[in-house]
């Protein structure tokens, strides 16, 4: 009875492992869950709550990352066949990086322009498209993408990596009157 009992607390064995797994999983929810209402509360006080919802998204994906990490180094055999994956991790991560050079581009546009904060959402915003000059009202910013409002309601999407790059003219201060930066 306690051989088994010593099994469950045991990540070597099977029984222990499972447990564990289960265990990491569940403070890895927990944890995830106290992040967004932390988040939660922090965007009721803000101006803009567009950086929020990607840090929101952000601190969820990567505490699931740490906690899965940190689930291979207590599980021996997992140890064992991370340290074979991580060569086989690099080389893909080379050959990912090349193949996904434009979305890569559009994060971390996304990154910068919520950064730097050249225009958020509400703004008016006047843009060079193959139409020709567009007046648009900012509508949503996203991590790669931003969307646009025209005057006749038509959307217009714009890959971050672009908006990051052209020069627009902002009509006037966000609905809140936020100065310019």
């Amino acid at each position: 009875m306690i051989a088994n009992l010593i099994d469950y607390a045991n990540p070597a064995t099977l029984p222990g492992a499972v447990v564990y797994a289960i265990l990491f999983l569940i403070l890895a929810f927990i944890a995830a869950r106290l992040l967004h209402t932390l988040i939660k509360g922090a965007m009721k006080r803000a101006t803009d709550p567009t950086a929020f919802k990607f840090v929101d998204q952000l601190l969820q994906v990567s505490v699931f990352i740490v906690s899965a990490i940190l689930y291979a180094q207590l599980v021996p055999a997992l140890r064992s066949i991370g340290v074979a994956l991580l060569a086989s991790v690099s080389i893909a991560s080379i050959v990912i990086g090349l193949a996904a050079q434009s979305t890569l581009g559009n994060l971390i546009s996304g990154f910068a322009i919520l950064l730097y904060r050249p225009f958020r959402v509400g703004d008016q915003i006047e843009l060079m498209t193959p139409r020709g000059v567009m007046s648009a009202k900012i509508e949503t910013l996203m991590l790669g993408y931003t969307f646009l409002r025209d005057k006749e309601g038509n959307q217009i999407i714009v890959p971050n990596s672009i908006m990051a790059n052209i020069v627009l003219i902002r009509a006037r201060a966000h609905d809140k009157d936020v100065p310019l930066p």
